[in-house]
């Protein structure tokens, strides 16, 4: 009889699950012999330094034949763990405070954390950072010179110059990706300053960011500084809104995440150990503290900047953290002595420091906090603390006159003292922005002349630094008086973790670390220096080390307008011996001309290796990537529109309405009576906005504490409402006045004069925002108790001009 269909159907299928079987018998030798010619390679390259190349493959294991799910154990995660026994490793790095500072260095701040590390670890005496933020942090992080990592600067002042890019290789892997991939959680808190503004936006790119660097966790802010009291913060690459409660403070905040986060590891893994880059935001402006503890200070620097520097001097020596016979060297005739001050200006200048001091002791305390908590979990012992007191010299960038709101130095502008007497009782709160004068800058960097920015001076790149691990230092107490810089801590973590230095990361074969291991000293008061040569270059102002003997040529210092040497004509060289003087007092360039000769041509050499030339010496113009030659996001754009969403957009990655006239318009919807901010740039020291308040729509332009405000007086209606900001700026200059022109719905404006407006920079760190103002607000308190003075109605968009045709 002739088959059914069903029948054929069913042979058909009956044979093609026959063929499929045996297919996939071949198939499974096949890939069976490549899996276990992958394996055998995996293996292979796991045999020996496996670290060499990271990441390492993982193992392929051999096919598994039986088809019971129930009677297979899932193998073993055999990923690369940690060597057996590697320390936990915690890297703390304060801003802005020199070698003079601490009492753990002689300085007049009380810092009982480092006080405890000191007494039962070592104090390293002659370590040095790059004299700038960002260059210190990346070479601190990546076991590199500065300009290697693009880093020759801040991203803030980046130009076109290779080594100034500002832009960090990929080839130049972090100490924290290693450790990351050697088995090790990495977390990072606080301040990281290593990612241009055109990129710390949504549309990226994000390699740069904490999180692409080799950091599981980030939280903290991106930029260069922030307000302690209103910050605008990122966890990992998000945009979040800083926890508003009675007594916030950033440090306070990102310490209590430390600790969280340490604890939730040690919970989960307690034996896997971790790395925490503690980056602190103290002290680098604005010096924002709570009150108590500047009550700590009161009265303690009445006698002025030129008696502390004389007692910091004597502790120092009674210490052992200078050697005997040193003398203090002697500083610019630009810097006034104490007693030719008048009695307001001593009022304000003491009150500056006692802030300062302030800061710098909560933020040690907050740094005993998170090695409480780690001591707490019994893990102090094998835990290798590393704790540098400062990313470069304490900063003179609040000039002769210190500031009550920093944004005036930013801008070019000097407070006068009568302008800071107005703030003085609520100096370091809230409502102050605040620095301190250069006076004070020179003192905490005792005993050398000058201050950060000044990379050929010791007072720009020393800072005390001290090292702790119970476990690994059998020395206790004492001090380590080899030549050390930034670049030797990458090195010295991974000696101390046994995990070897990798040839390629990701893909990339890697340029080797240029620091030196700090191991060799560690039990070892005499051991030999191994750290012998070590350029330096911020800003023009440059310097190399050979052995012993430092030769310098300082272009410009920070505080002052001239030029005190010249780049072109490679001028102003200085030759000291460093073996006998400490604080670089006695210029030998006249007695030893053949050896700074070839001093100079040693820095030409280490300069051209590293990628140093051109040197420029501008500083506050580069602010302005016109003038920098730095691109933008925005490039050649004249106008820009957002939408809500848009939060936090950087200076650099925003159509800049600063020196050009400009129109902004905003489409919002009412559904009723609305208030609250539509679009805000800066912040309460700084910046503009557009805003309703009772209904009815306002401008405001803040020059740096001072508000103008244009408001419409009708309500506006329900429904599609148009609101334009036309502002005619008068030309001939930077920072120049212009006419507001505030339109609603085509209304007749309402006119008003700005004399002046903001040439440079709105905010270091507070971006844009639309339909509200995060961080700290440009209006101020009269919005009311709106949280981020959230608009309450809708924000279709809003669209930025410039040199908008009329």
């Amino acid at each position: 009889m002739p088959r059914s269909l069903l029948q054929v159907k069913a042979l058909s299928i009956s044979k093609s699950i026959q063929l499929l079987r045996y297919a996939t018998v071949g198939c499974f030798l096949v890939f069976s012999i490549f899996q276990k010619t992958i394996a055998e390679e995996a293996t292979t390259a796991r045999v020996g330094d496996v670290r060499q190349h990271l990441p390492v493959a993982d193992v392929r294991h051999p096919t598994v034949h039986e088809v019971d799910p129930s009677k297979v154990s899932m193998p073993e995660d055999d990923r690369i763990s940690a060597p057996a026994g590697s320390p936990n490793v915690v890297v703390i790095l304060l801003d802005d405070l020199g070698f003079g500072g601490p009492a753990s260095f002689g300085g007049p701040i009380a810092m009982p954390t480092l006080d405890h590390l000191a007494s039962n670890g070592l104090r390293f005496n002659r370590f040095h950072t790059v004299a700038l933020c960002a260059p210190t942090r990346a070479a601190l992080r990546h076991g590199r010179n500065h300009h290697v990592l693009n880093m020759g600067s801040i991203p803030e002042i980046a130009t076109g110059f290779p080594g100034n890019t500002c832009r960090l290789p990929n080839d130049t892997a972090s100490l924290a990706e290693i450790l990351r991939l050697n088995g090790y959680n990495t977390a990072a808190f606080g301040k990281w300053h290593s990612t241009l503004g055109r990129e710390a936006t949504v549309s990226g790119p994000q390699d740069t960011w904490p999180t692409r660097q080799g950091f599981e966790k980030f939280y903290g802010f991106i930029g260069a500084e922030e307000n302690m009291y209103e910050p605008t913060l990122h966890d990992g690459v998000t945009n979040i809104d800083f926890p508003d409660y009675e007594g916030y403070h950033l440090a306070d905040d990102m310490t209590r995440e430390s600790i969280e986060w340490m604890k939730q590891q040690h919970s989960m893994t307690p034996e896997k150990p971790f790395f925490i880059y503690y980056s602190a935001p103290g002290v680098h402006a604005p010096h924002q503290v709570p009150s108590e503890w500047c009550e700590k200070y009161r009265g303690k620097f009445d006698a002025g900047w030129d008696v502390l520097r004389e007692e910091t001097l004597a502790r120092q020596i009674e210490m052992g953290v200078v050697p005997a016979g040193t003398k203090l060297a002697k500083t610019a005739d630009s810097i006034p002595a104490w007693d030719s001050l008048e009695e307001n200006e001593k009022k304000v200048f003491a009150r500056q420091a006692e802030v300062f001091a302030a800061f710098a002791e909560y933020t040690d305390h907050q740094v005993g906090r998170l090695l409480g908590a780690i001591d707490d979990l019994g893990k102090t012992d094998n835990t290798l603390v590393i704790y540098i007191s400062g990313d470069n010299g304490t900063s003179a960038e609040g000039n002769y006159t210190g500031n009550w709101n920093w944004g005036n130095m930013l801008n070019g502008r000097q407070e006068t003292v009568e302008e800071q007497l107005s703030h003085f009782d609520e100096w370091g709160g809230r409502e102050t922005y605040p620095h301190m004068s250069v006076g004070w800058a020179i003192a905490f960097d005792t005993p050398f002349a000058f201050t950060k920015q000044v990379a050929g001076d010791f007072g720009g790149t020393r800072n005390g630094t001290v090292i702790h691990w119970p476990a690994g230092i059998k020395a206790k107490g004492e001090i380590r008086s080899q030549f050390s810089h930034v670049i030797d801590i990458a090195p010295t973590v991974l000696e101390a973790t046994r995990i070897a230095e990798p040839t390629f990361v990701n893909g990339v074969r890697q340029v080797p670390m240029q620091g030196t291991s700090l191991m060799y000293a560690f039990d070892n008061h005499d051991a030999k220096e191994k750290h012998s040569i070590q350029y330096f270059e911020i800003i023009g102002n440059r310097a190399i080390y050979n052995n012993g003997w430092l030769a310098r040529a300082t272009v410009k210092l920070p505080w002052e307008n001239k030029k005190l040497s010249e780049i072109k004509d490679d001028t102003g060289w200085q030759l000291f011996d460093t073996r006998e003087d400490f604080s670089l007092a006695h210029d030998l360039s006249n007695q030893y001309p053949d050896r700074l000769h070839v001093m100079k041509s040693q820095f030409v050499k280490e300069a051209v290796e590293n990628g140093a030339f051109p040197l420029d010496d501008r500083l506050l113009e580069r602010l302005l990537p016109e003038v920098a030659g730095r691109p933008t996001l925005m490039g050649d754009r004249t106008s820009l529109t957002l939408y809500p969403g848009a939060i936090n957009i950087n200076e650099n990655a925003l159509l800049s309405i600063k020196n050009c006239s400009s129109r902004v318009t905003a489409e919002v919807e009412i559904l009723e009576e609305a208030n609250g901010v539509i679009f805000a740039q800066g912040g309460r020291f700084g910046g503009w906005a557009i805003f309703v308040e009772d209904g009815c729509a306002a401008y405001l332009y803040n020059d740096l504490g001072e508000r103008k405000v244009v408001k419409s007086s009708q309500p506006l209606p329900l429904g599609s409402n148009t609101i334009v900001v036309d502002f005619q700026y008068d030309g001939g200059g930077k920072g120049a006045g212009g006419d507001v022109n505030l339109i609603v719905n085509e209304d007749p404006p309402v006119s008003a004069r700005i004399d002046r407006t903001i040439p440079s920079q709105f905010s270091i760190d507070e971006g844009a925002d639309v339909a509200c103002d995060r961080g700290s607000s440009v209006v101020g308190h009269q919005l009311g108790p709106y949280r981020n003075s959230r608009f309450t109605g809708e924000v279709k968009k809003v669209t930025l001009e410039i040199n908008p045709q009329r």
